[in-house]
């Protein structure tokens, strides 16, 4: 899982007090209620999808896609929220951004006996323990972004370390949430910090086909070189009358 919120140069103050005045009302309001909505069908998928992958340790790859998507969306709506973009989230799970991406690969299988283990003791090994690490940090996310509040405020910019802190706290909490909605068998890590293997997953399949295809052009190579061969080979008595020709001028 990859989750990037871009920080820019510079933010718009008018936009920072047009969200916190009015940003109940034109994004909170609407953007809550369609998400509720859309989280009832996503809520039924994630049921139907348990018991699928229950019985086949595969999770439907039209529903994955579906539940990134709509947390592509929760994301875009937290990051205007919390002001660390700016600009208005795009309605619907096929909504794009370009300052925020979360992109995931597809798994292959995921654990059966891990879903059961999720299911009838996650509480304990995974909301515990992240729930009380999530609300300390959170707090303190709290804090950076009145912080940062006034620093956009006065200054048009949002401190760099703080804007990666509040980013990472969203990362982490996605991560949990992943782990327990069955999208992937990897547990948590208790950080908000960028992983290497969540970067290098994606590209490492991307890098395998490309291999595939180049190997027949090489293959349908070859004949075309053997058959340059014998142009060569008549090329050569035509050099050698050239030369002869030459010579007597030479002389």
């Amino acid at each position: 899982m990859t989750l990037s919120i871009q920080h820019q140069e510079s933010y718009s103050r008018g936009e920072l007090l047009l969200r916190t005045i009015f940003g109940a009302i034109y994004i909170f309001v609407p953007h809550v209620f369609l998400l509720a909505f859309v989280g009832i069908w996503a809520g039924i998928l994630g049921f139907l999808a348990f018991w699928v992958v229950l019985f086949t340790g595969s999770y439907p790859q039209s529903w994955f896609e579906f539940q990134v998507k709509l947390m592509n969306w929760s994301m875009r709506f937290n990051a205007t929220i919390m002001h660390l973009v700016d600009g208005y989230p795009a309605f619907g799970v096929n909504g794009t951004s370009d300052k925020v991406s979360l992109t995931m690969s597809y798994p292959a299988s995921i654990s059966r006996g891990l879903v059961i283990v999720r299911t009838l003791f996650g509480a304990i090994y995974v909301v515990l323990p992240h729930g009380v690490c999530l609300m300390f940090r959170m707090m303190a996310t709290g804090v950076l972004a009145i912080l940062a509040w006034f620093s956009v405020l006065f200054t048009g910019n949002y401190p760099d370390r703080w804007h990666a802190f509040n980013v990472g706290t969203l990362r982490w909490g996605l991560r949990v949430q992943l782990y327990m909605t069955f999208l992937t068998d990897e547990y948590p890590k208790f950080t908000g910090k960028e992983l290497e293997e969540e970067d290098a997953a994606p590209v490492a399949e991307a890098k395998a086909p490309a291999a595939d295809d180049t190997a027949p052009a090489r293959d349908d190579a070859s004949p075309a070189t053997d058959d340059a061969t014998p142009a060569s080979d008549d090329a050569t008595p035509a050099s050698d009358d050239a030369g002869s020709k030459e010579k007597p001028d030479g002389e």
